[in-house]
């Protein structure tokens, strides 16, 4: 393992040095080695996949083995980087065992370092269990994907008293139970600073402000991959569905004209054994 590569411990302190995390989604060999090379600390194989990759509406019919397989090509592309990924959904809910035993498919089959799961009080348990069989977990409140049907849509949580308590509760249980790192997701801003500053793990924000000890984005949000909707709390620092469209199309018109390839596409071979090959053949 590289000295440099993000650990539990390393982020710790970067926490109490108040040097802030970049964390970023890859979902494949490409994008990981973009987010190496672009010096994130780390990496989600998030299960934000079946959206931006596999095309479905959510991230509810995304399995364990979809899971194994995009984290492997991950971590075959960045090795220097701590990878973090998605249990899905119903993967960690039937049981603790099962929760383990999920879990740990992810760090024996597909090589991630830790594994992020969503929920509060209803998953300490399993996070307990994980944690005690040696895998380093990351936890989610806020916005749980993996619960929009029982929220009622991607909503902003935790803006009246109830819901403000309860995540506040939630995450200092997730700590005690075990986490290194937590996730908020669609919370206020003074709120997540609030739950950031009662923690002694650090805190990645998504659509939560700059309170929280990190930040992570969706890179087909960030690069413009998609021409999807784009959340509020995401920023496009690139166009790349234009440039991308418009080269397909470049191709397209060229091959169409008889442009490309040209001959500097090609491969030479000599006359003489062109010739030969025709006279083998009854082709001269």
């Amino acid at each position: 393992m590289s000295t440099n590569k993000a650990t539990t411990v390393k982020l710790l302190d970067m926490k109490r040095e108040k040097r802030n995390i970049v964390m970023l989604t890859a979902y494949d060999y490409p994008t990981a080695r973009v987010a190496e090379e672009g010096g994130v600390d780390m990496i989600l194989v998030g299960d934000s996949l079946g959206m931006v990759v596999l095309g479905y509406d959510s991230t509810l019919p995304v399995t364990v083995d979809d899971m194994i397989h995009h984290t492997k090509a991950v971590t075959r592309g960045a090795k220097e980087t701590m990878i973090v990924t998605d249990l899905p959904f119903l993967s960690y809910h039937i049981s603790t065992p099962e929760a383990v035993r999920n879990a740990g498919r992810l760090i024996q089959e597909g090589f991630a370092d830790a594994v992020k799961l969503e929920g509060g009080r209803e998953v300490i348990e399993q996070v307990r269990a994980i944690v005690r069989a040696g895998i380093p977990v990351v936890g989610h409140l806020g916005l749980q994907p993996q619960m929009v049907n029982q929220l009622g849509g991607y909503k902003v949580q935790g803006k009246d008293f109830a819901g403000a308590q309860r995540i506040l509760e939630d995450a200092k249980l997730l700590e005690e139970a075990g986490c290194f790192a937590l996730v908020l997701e669609c919370v206020p801003t003074k709120l997540a600073q609030l739950i950031s500053e009662s923690l002694s793990i650090p805190t990645i924000g998504i659509g939560a402000g700059d309170g929280c000890d990190g930040q992570v984005l969706v890179i087909h949000d960030m690069l413009g991959i998609t021409d999807r909707y784009l959340p509020k709390f995401a920023k496009k620092y690139a166009e790349l569905n234009v440039a991308m469209t418009d080269s397909v199309r470049a191709y397209a018109g060229e091959v169409r004209d008889g442009v490309f390839p040209g001959p500097e596409h090609g491969f030479k071979m000599s006359d003489e054994v062109l010739q030969k090959v025709k006279e083998e053949n009854g082709l001269a």
